[in-house]
């Protein structure tokens, strides 16, 4: 019995679904890099993956408390814990506070300048699940969420946000437009008749025309960010990778197939591993 209440917790958390701690991890870590020169303070990367991982399990935990009433509507959510009624709202709102709290301790761990940050990207974290009933870019709400890592990165490693961070943190949330908006595309035709918003149904036969340029803006500032900060070959190779994915990306989504799209938006971890892989290679290899 016991083991079965913590199977449905995991699913609750997104356990089996580790692609969304990547896409949040991912841009942390170049931050960290960036941040430091090369050499970040590995105490602090290791508490803020852990972060990261807490972090977003408990955004999906906040994320099915407040589409519980919807998600019962969706094929492909049909299933979780809160819709089917394996795991009581009571229970995943305990949970919730429980995964908050573990959080907050891994942030004071790191310094007071963080622990101030950390109270934004809490408060981002929570409302995302709640702007898809009001406006139609709650993809940009979730690439704040997920991009605020960023400044929190360069607050614990030297207690400063330069040029460099916000560039970083612009291009993490145009990112997660593009490849949130992807998400949202398996889902358009039941978002649209139970009244979910999204960039997905606001762009419309554009769909694929504005994650291209979200995708691309995202690696010109990238390209910017490593002019600032002199970076070598290795990084803008990475961009060039990612470049390529992002092209097969929309080869995949020409027809708008829902499976097509979902395999698209699963591709952007590797956009993601290119892109910190070329960062580390750009600092070793001076």
């Amino acid at each position: 019995m016991i083991s079965q209440r913590l199977y449905q917790y995991g699913l609750l958390m997104r356990l089996h679904r580790p692609v969304g701690t990547l896409l949040l991890v991912w841009p942390m870590l170049i931050a960290f890099w960036f941040a430091s020169k090369g050499q970040p303070r590995f105490t602090f990367v290791i508490l803020f993956i852990v972060g990261a991982f807490v972090m977003r399990s408990a955004g999906c935990v906040i994320n099915d408390i407040a589409d519980r009433n919807f998600d019962g509507h969706v094929q492909r959510t049909k299933d979780r814990p809160l819709a089917a009624g394996n795991v009581s709202v009571k229970e995943a709102s305990i949970l919730f506070f429980l995964l908050l709290m573990v959080a907050f301790a891994i942030v004071c761990c790191t310094n007071f300048y963080t622990v101030i940050l950390s109270i934004l990207g809490g408060g981002l974290a929570f409302c995302y699940p709640f702007t898809k009933r009001y406006i139609h870019f709650p993809q940009v709400v979730l690439g704040a969420s997920f991009g605020w890592a960023i400044p929190m990165a360069y607050g614990a490693q030297n207690q400063s946000l330069p040029v460099e961070c916000w560039l970083l943190f612009a291009a993490t949330l145009l990112w997660a437009v593009a490849y949130d908006t992807l998400y949202a595309m398996v889902d358009r035709e039941d978002d649209k008749k139970i009244g979910i918003k999204s960039t997905a149904i606001i762009f419309g036969a554009f769909d694929k025309l504005w994650i291209g340029l979200c995708h691309f803006s995202m690696l010109g500032l990238l390209v910017l960010v490593g002019q600032r900060l002199a970076l070598n070959m290795p990084y803008y190779a990475g961009i060039s990778l990612a470049m390529g994915l992002v092209l097969y990306q929309q080869w995949l989504i020409r027809d708008r197939n829902p499976q097509a799209c979902f395999r698209a938006f699963l591709n952007n971890q590797w956009v993601g591993a290119f892109l910190f892989l070329g960062t580390i290679l750009s600092y070793t290899s001076n």
